[in-house]
């Protein structure tokens, strides 16, 4: 799978991005995860910060994106923070509202025993023929 998201900042490290927030030099924004033979994946990153799409009243709120590759299909959608306020607000995942709970992440409790300020979510992605 192929994953990108925004930096802390809320701006992608592309050059198309119009976005006028700072880029982090020690973040490059994009990678590539293998599941294990059972599907199972992990990652590590920084939490995206939100950024204004340039359409009035818009802002779009801390997601990843992700771009799955299987056997027999592939998808790419995003994932989206549990208790984020512009959840409520996003155009595309509201558009999503018969799958919008299965775009959110869980928080999972382990995450009490990470550092300040972080947080570890789970969140499955299913390709139905694999």
């Amino acid at each position: 799978m192929e994953i990108w998201q925004a930096n802390l900042h809320g701006r992608y490290a592309h050059i198309n991005d119009p976005n006028p927030a700072p880029l982090d030099p020690n973040f490059q924004g994009y990678g590539v995860q293998v599941s294990d033979a059972k599907g199972y994946y992990r990652f590590k990153t920084i939490k995206p910060g939100a950024y204004p799409t340039g359409i009035e009243g818009w802002t779009r709120p801390p997601h990843i994106h992700f771009s799955v590759t299987g056997r027999n299909e592939a998808l790419v959608t995003q994932m989206y923070f549990p208790g984020e306020p512009l959840n409520d607000q996003d155009r595309l995942l509201q558009s999503s509202a018969p799958n919008q709970a299965s775009l959110i992440a869980k928080a999972d409790p382990a995450s009490e025993g990470l550092g300040p300020g972080s947080l570890l979510v789970r969140w499955d992605i299913v390709l139905p023929r694999g």
